[in-house]
């Protein structure tokens, strides 16, 4: 059982919203829905939240009103095994959205994900800092991750 569950609060876009994903992550599905009844606060019978499964992991997307709004201060990491994989989940997500620097991007609804190669981790953690820090010089000029251009600067320092 996933003992944390990411909790998205939508103003009223949250059926959109999971529809958006679902239509991007391979391997997901709505798992439940409630609707608001008659002590509101939202309309009667219209969509409270969805529990939702994007590739294994739970969220639950709430039509909670105008109060509050996503920041860069939470954002979902995107593992990718390929450059491929990167160009799909940051094509996808960005369209409406805005893309920033170093694999990072707010999508339409504004929720931030962070779209990230597999290698990164390891190659900014190399135990020879030259070639880690010239894989960190190479990425902060970056705003979608280029895996092959990441790559060569590990290898030409």
């Amino acid at each position: 059982m996933q003992r944390i569950t990411p909790f998205l609060w939508f103003n009223d876009q949250a059926e959109e919203a999971v529809e958006f994903y679902l239509s991007i992550f391979d391997d997901s599905r709505v798992l439940t829905q409630t609707k608001y009844g008659e002590v509101g606060p939202g309309p009667v019978g219209s969509i409270m939240t969805i529990e939702f499964e994007l590739q294994g992991q739970k969220f639950v997307a709430l039509n909670g009103g105008p109060h509050f709004t996503f920041n860069e201060a939470v954002s979902f990491v995107i593992h990718c095994e390929s450059a491929q994989e990167v160009d799909h989940f940051w094509e996808k997500l960005s369209v409406g959205g805005e893309t920033s620097q170093c694999g990072w991007l707010k999508d339409k609804y504004g929720v931030f994900w962070q779209v990230v190669p597999t290698l990164l981790p390891r190659l900014i953690s190399d135990a020879n800092q030259d070639k880690a820090q010239m894989v960190i010089a190479a990425m902060l000029q970056m705003q979608k991750l280029d895996v092959v251009a990441l790559q060569t600067a590990y290898d030409d320092a």
